[in-house]
Formats: C-alpha cells, structure tokens, sequence
C-alpha cells in the first residue's frame, strides 16, 4: 500500500500556483472583453468538429476557460486540493505533463462526438488529478462536506459510475459528463504507462 510521504511538501507547489494565476486572470479577462462586446469564448471555448467552429488550440485553451464565479471556484479548488498532493508526490514536471494530457486528450476525444455542446473549464484535467489521487491514495480518506469520510477509491467509483449515468441520460444539462471522463481515461492510461516504465522521463 502506498502511504503519502511527500519529499519538501509546499501547501502551494509551482506548477499547481501558476495554473491558478492563469485561470483567473483568464476569467478576469472575459468579464473584462465581454463587457466590452467581445466573446472571447468564440474562440476559446471547445467546440465539436461538426459546428465548424473548432480551432486548433481549443483542446488547450478551453481549460482556461469558465462559465462564471462558481464553476471556476470549485475547479480551482480541487486543483489545488488534489493537484498540491499529487505534484508533491510526482514533481512539477510529471505533474505538468498529466495535468495537460488530461485536459487536451479529452478535449480532443470530446470534439469528436457529434451533437455534444461547446465546453469550457478544467474540470476534465481536475478530474484526471481526482483519479491519479484514488489511484496513488486508495485508502486515504475524503471527507464530503466535511461530515462523511470515504476511502479514496471508493469516491473515485462513485464518481465515474455517476458521470457515466449522467452522460447518458442527461447529457444536455450543461454539463461535459464525457468529457470528465475522458480526462480521467486519459490520466488512467498515462498511469498505468508510468508504472510500467517507472524510469521514463516521460
């Protein structure tokens, strides 16, 4: 059983604080461009191959991107939650490379599915951080609300059993049920990757 140790734990690692800055300065910058007239998410934000809107850096750049103050409060918050823990454990540059394949792999694998609407925010990156946390934490504990503790993996379950309910009975809520679970497809797959090429620089 892997127990955390973290070697030099910093409460706030670099990479995880310089994602913050930039998705809030992002945010401040679309409040500021929209009420100029300016929708700066035409260009940002994820679009489906079949609107004719998709651009190529859209896969990147809708990460930085949120709908308005509680999307991008809570993301941030479990990136820092989630993200301080596992770049203390990997280092910043492992930690950089997952959390940016996370969120672009899904990206593109979202934009491939026909009928899905446009998407914005990091929350498929944050939940590719969720389950390398469950993974390399099983038996830690979370605590809901601060009222009930659960085993990590138990939370990490539940999580991908309801985002796959919800993706497929209630995929026009708003919400890009698939495209958090292809952030944590992706994480699951560079996991398993590293552990059996555990010397890669990769």
């Amino acid at each position: 059983m892997t127990q955390y140790q973290p070697q030099g734990f910093s409460f706030l690692p670099t990479a995880v604080k310089h994602l913050l800055i930039i998705n809030v300065l992002v945010f401040g910058a679309d409040i500021v461009m929209e009420r100029q007239g300016i929708a700066i998410e035409n260009y940002l934000a994820l679009f489906s191959r079949e609107t004719g809107m998709f651009q190529f850096w859209q896969p990147l750049s809708y990460m930085f991107m949120h709908a308005n103050f509680s999307h991008i409060f809570f993301n941030m918050f479990n990136l820092w939650m989630f993200g301080a823990a596992m770049e203390n454990f990997w280092g910043t540059r492992r930690f950089i490379i997952y959390y940016l394949a996370c969120g672009i792999g899904a990206g593109l694998l979202y934009a491939m599915i026909p009928g899905l609407h446009v998407t914005v925010g990091a929350s498929a990156a944050v939940y590719g951080l969720l389950l390398a946390f469950g993974m390399t934490f099983p038996n830690e504990y979370i605590y809901l609300y601060f009222l009930m503790p659960i085993k990590t993996k138990w939370f990490i379950g539940g999580m991908i059993a309801i985002e796959l309910i919800q993706g497929i009975f209630y995929s026009y809520d708003g919400i890009a049920h698939f495209a958090h679970l292809g952030g944590m497809l992706i994480g699951f797959l560079l996991i398993m990757w590293w552990r059996k090429h555990p010397f890669s620089k990769f």
